[in-house]
């Protein structure tokens, strides 16, 4: 298997339910994909700006201020206060680490990378594009033996799935009895909402409470895109495991992946600046309030969706019925198969549309 293996990119299957919502009367509203809408940060683009004069080459390691300011950053808002700056590395955007990472963990035909049922599809790809076999399995007691590498997410995309402390614990010891590398993908984390997730942080995996006391072989992945709006910088991160840390440093110093330098000040500013953070997730959170029971009265029924940007839903019937059913309302949505095989009746629901289209869509959908 590799890249000549990879199915056509799914979304070009939603082209004739775009256009078909986009003959709505009242236009459409674009519910598919997670993009953000507000704007940058006036603090972040500053910050951008003051950095332009970029006439040296970047340091793939990271500058000084960017790898204090994640460690410090993990510290404030993560309660994982143990890490140093060689436990840290960025990145151009989380995707392109979560598709290379098998490959960059040197991983290949007879490895198994495991991820979540309900999963964003660039774990697939990327095992597959090492050559390595992919198995979607959510219980860790269903992670097999010959698993290398174990990709959870926390919280989920697209179901809004978030693992408890506890629930990590019991993952840790899993993979570290199949000697396999656990990364888990926490970009959601800031936009926790339903039950515990109301009042508490959302965990992360190398929370010390679920490490007890080893980083050995585990990663956290974290991206500015959503807390942030800097989707168009491709700003992100891992952090965790020295060892492996410094490997992929050394890999990437070789392929020449690093953030351009003015995008790696903006991302040490933005990290250390938590207010925009506060008001961005108030959008979302008032978005979530309007949409939410709009949903739930045109007859679908949310499931999991405690945190994250999305709301995971299903009428019970096949995804591309409801597909349908939305785009004559001029909604487009995501259907579940584009996040595996195991949700043919489920959609998903973004937030990221502007308050007018939210409200728009909740009202069509109420009197539906």
């Amino acid at each position: 298997m590799g890249v000549r293996d990879l199915a056509d990119y799914p979304w070009d299957a939603v082209v004739p339910f775009r256009e078909r919502a986009a003959a709505h009367p009242g236009g459409l509203v674009d519910l598919s994909i997670g993009s953000p809408v507000d704007p940058t940060p006036e603090v972040v683009r500053r910050a951008l700006t003051e950095a332009t004069d970029a006439h040296a080459y970047p340091q793939t390691v990271g500058t000084p201020a960017l790898r204090e300011a994640i460690v410090e950053w993990y510290a404030r808002r993560r309660g994982v206060d143990d890490l140093a700056p060689r436990n840290v590395l960025p990145t151009i955007g989380s995707k392109e680490l979560v598709a290379l990472l098998p490959t960059l963990l040197g991983l290949g035909p007879g490895d198994i990378v495991v991820h979540p049922r309900a999963a964003y599809p660039t774990y697939e790809v990327g095992a597959r594009v090492a050559g390595a076999t992919a198995m979607a399995a959510d219980d860790p007691a269903e992670w097999p033996e010959g698993a290398k590498l174990i990709w959870i997410n926390t919280p989920g995309n697209p179901d809004g799935r978030t693992w408890s402390v506890e629930e990590l614990a019991v993952a840790v010891s899993r993979a570290r009895e199949l000697g396999a590398v656990l990364a888990s993908d926490e970009c959601y984390a800031e936009l926790g909402w339903d039950g515990r997730w109301a009042d508490e942080r959302v965990p992360s995996v190398l929370d010390p409470r679920a490490t007890g006391g080893s980083r050995a072989n585990l990663l956290s992945v974290y991206s500015l895109s959503k807390q942030s709006n800097l989707a168009g910088y491709r700003a992100a991160f891992v952090a965790g495991c020295a060892r492996i840390v410094g490997d992929l440093l050394t890999a990437r110093k070789h392929l020449g992946l690093m953030p351009p330098a003015p995008v790696q000040h903006a991302m040490a500013v933005a990290l250390r600046d938590d207010a925009h953070v506060t008001e961005q997730k108030e959008r979302y959170r008032a978005r979530r309030e309007t949409l939410r029971p709009a949903i739930e009265a045109a007859g679908f029924r949310i499931d999991r969706s405690e945190a994250g940007l999305y709301l995971w839903a299903t009428e019970g019937r096949d995804a591309w019925d409801s597909m349908g059913r939305l785009a004559d309302l001029g909604i487009l949505a995501g259907p579940g198969v584009f996040y595996g095989p195991h949700f043919p009746h489920h959609v998903r629901f973004s937030l990221t549309a502007t308050d007018e289209r939210i409200a728009e869509a909740a009202r069509r959908l109420a009197s539906s």
